[in-house]
């Protein structure tokens, strides 16, 4: 293998472990967010969506996510809070 394949390997390794801390630490928090919706905690969930939506905000900016699918996560976290907080 030539020098210029070799680094990118290695860049492509980087970016690989880089990408998934990203999206893991943003399924992490959709995660938590939907076990306060399931919970019927308001307070709760309300803080995990806003840290959830700033997250994929940021894995788009990144380059990690592609905005639609950011937007459409956006989009069913906010109708499952609203549905949650109009039903208690």
């Amino acid at each position: 293998m030539n020098l210029s394949a070799e680094k990118r390997v290695r860049q492509n390794k980087k970016r690989r472990l880089h990408n998934r801390m990203v999206k893991s630490e943003v399924r992490t928090a959709v995660k938590s967010f939907e076990s306060a919706v399931n919970a019927n905690n308001a307070e709760q969930a309300k803080e995990k969506l806003l840290l959830s939506i700033s997250l994929l905000d940021k894995a788009v900016s990144k380059g990690v996510l592609h905005k639609n699918t950011a937007s459409r996560k956006k989009s069913r976290m906010s109708r499952a809070y609203n549905v949650m907080t109009k039903a208690a």
